[in-house]
């Protein structure tokens, strides 16, 4: 696993920096989100045909957004409050790994 970085989960969407997207995700438009009993694994998306969520822009700089209120909400998450957490990339689980998001 590499340096931490942060992701926020807030109102059913996954925001992601400009510097996060383009650590492990840069040229990509999809990811998967999984949930791993208290985690969540964000797992790249290679090929558009194999579906995900889509890694919206959300501003001039690059910062990204993956709305995926559907998801967040089955998982007990659609409150307002931003939840700022720290991620790694896990070479296991061949994604970005956010401990403890669901507890």
């Amino acid at each position: 696993m590499s340096e931490p970085a942060r992701v926020t989960i807030q109102r059913g969407s996954l925001y992601l920096t400009r510097d996060v997207y383009d650590r492990y995700f840069g040229g990509l438009q999809a990811v998967v989100l999984l949930r791993r009993e208290t985690a969540l694994l964000v797992m790249p998306v290679r090929h558009a045909a194999g579906g995900g969520y889509l890694l919206k822009q959300r501003n001039g700089t690059g910062d990204r957004v993956v709305t995926a209120a559907d998801f967040f909400r089955e998982q007990g998450m659609d409150d307002d409050l931003p939840h700022i957490l720290p991620a790694q990339w896990s070479t296991e689980q061949v994604g970005l790994w956010v401990a403890d998001a669901f507890k």
